[in-house]
C-alpha cells in the first residue's frame, strides 16, 4: 500500500457541524480566505507524493472510502493551499474542479470528523 498524500486536522472552524450529513467536507490549510475559515477542517500545507485519481482510497481515521474521481484542480489547491472539498456522492465525472468524490460503501457513514482525525489517500 503506497501513500500518496497524509494529513491530520489540527483545528475545525466554528460551522463545520452544519455540514454533517450534507455530503461533502472542506479541509483548508491556515491561509483559508476568512470567509470559508468557519466551514473548514485546518490542516498542514502537505506534498502529494503521486497522483491522485480514481481507485485509490481516502481514509480517515479507520474507515476506506473508494475515490471515484478527482475534480482536476484538487491536487494543485491541495498541494498549494490545503485546500480541497470532499464529497461523498461517488459521481465518475468531477461536478466541481477542487473536488475529490468518493463513494460510501453499503452501510457506511460519513466520517466524524474532529482534532486529530487522520486522513489518508493511498494505493491499493
Amino acid at each position: 500500500m503506497k501513500v500518496i498524500y497524509r494529513n491530520q486536522v489540527k483545528a475545525t472552524g466554528s460551522s463545520v457541524d452544519e455540514f454533517k450529513g450534507s455530503g461533502m467536507f472542506i479541509i483548508f490549510g491556515d491561509n483559508a480566505p476568512e470567509e470559508l475559515r468557519d466551514y473548514c477542517y485546518s490542516v498542514n500545507i502537505n506534498p502529494i507524493n503521486g497522483e491522485l485519481k480514481a481507485g485509490q482510497f481516502l481514509i480517515i481515521d479507520d474507515q476506506a472510502y473508494e475515490i471515484t474521481c478527482v475534480g482536476p484542480e484538487a491536487p494543485v489547491t491541495l498541494a498549494g493551499l490545503g485546500h480541497m472539498t470532499v464529497s461523498f456522492t461517488g459521481l465518475t465525472e468531477p461536478e466541481m474542479l477542487g473536488t475529490l468524490y468518493v463513494k460510501l460503501a453499503p452501510g457506511q457513514t460519513e466520517p466524524d470528523m474532529g482534532i486529530g482525525t487522520m486522513f489518508l489517500v493511498v494505493e491499493p
